[in-house]
């Protein structure tokens, strides 16, 4: 099972206490999964589709509970093998529907007429707590959670843009940072930065989602630092290596051309040390001298010797 659809199941299982968060958590479950069609006389009918018999249960539940209406329940498998079942929810009577889209205020009546609110009604989300049952409905109806071992994005599918707005306006109320883009025909509000997925995780109260993302957070930051640590380190080594190749090469050459007692003492005993110890640090070299001398002192020597070196090859050329 999938990282989002760990999070749906236990958001589902989240019921509201008071009936103003139901009606708010199943006003945005019906703009995600639902929709509604109308006939002649003025009948409608209201159809809910989701994959996540969790959500499926939930929705019904929510209809049962709130307006004592029992949806007919249908189950589908995809035409393509191994296609997952779609849970649908189909409600025929045109007066629980009308009633349901009214006090969801996805239907708003002026002045006789009836009208569709494609926008959230500032009524739904009045209070804090009708405010995260709808964004518990929203994630429950169109949301989705990547695995945050591939990357952190938490994303809301809705219809329409004006609602699209609303949802990013309603998440960035508590101080994150939503966006809305287009793609194909639907709207997306998305996060992806982890932090503020965290965030919007525990307004929804999904808490061991939560966790869960904060443990693979902490474990991706130690890697990274790790790593870090290593390339420093790899980087450093061969930075070493490299350069104890290069002065034993200098070493070697002016043994080959002039001898080695060419050089003065002291530089002459950093040249035999370093060709019999070429993966000693410069710290360990020092210390092997007489009297011990310090890091900078060694790299000093070891320099003058490259400089002898590339001396004697100029004077050579020429």
């Amino acid at each position: 099972m999938s990282f989002s659809s760990d999070t749906k199941n236990e958001l589902s299982r989240i019921y509201p206490e008071d009936r103003e968060s139901k009606i708010a958590e199943l006003a945005v479950i019906i703009r995600m999964i639902g929709s509604v069609s109308f006939y002649g006389n003025n009948k409608l009918s209201l159809t809910l589709s989701t994959e996540n018999a969790s959500v499926a249960r939930l929705t019904f539940k929510l209809l049962k509970d709130l307006f004592k209406v029992a949806p007919e329940v249908m189950v589908r498998r995809g035409k393509y093998l191994k296609k997952a079942l779609t849970y649908i929810l189909f409600v025929s009577d045109t007066k629980a529907v009308r009633d349901i889209l009214e006090e969801t205020k996805i239907l708003n009546r002026e002045r006789g007429h009836v009208k569709l609110n494609y926008g959230i009604d500032r009524k739904i989300i009045r209070t804090v707590k009708m405010k995260k049952a709808y964004l518990r409905g929203a994630f429950l109806g169109g949301g989705s959670i990547s695995d945050p071992e591939k990357a952190y994005h938490l994303e809301f599918v809705t219809h329409n843009l004006e609602h699209g707005q609303d949802l990013s306006n309603l998440i960035n109320s508590f101080n994150l940072n939503s966006k809305v883009i287009a793609r194909k025909n639907s709207y997306v509000v998305y996060l992806k930065e982890g932090e503020q997925i965290v965030d919007l995780l525990n307004i929804m109260g999904a808490h061991n989602a939560l966790l869960n993302l904060e443990n693979v957070r902490i474990y991706k930051e130690m890697r990274n630092n790790v790593n870090r640590i290593v390339n420093c380190e790899t980087a450093n080594l061969t930075k070493t290596i490299n350069a104890s190749l290069r002065q034993i090469e200098s070493i070697n050459y002016i043994k080959k051309t002039v001898g080695l007692d060419y050089l003065p003492p002291s530089l002459r005993e950093v040249a035999e040390l370093r060709v019999k110890y070429p993966d000693l640090s410069l710290k360990e070299l020092g210390k092997m001298l007489v009297p011990p001398v310090g890091k900078s002192g060694v790299n000093h020597r070891l320099r003058k010797i490259e400089e002898i070196s590339n001396k004697l090859k100029e004077r050579r050329v020429q």
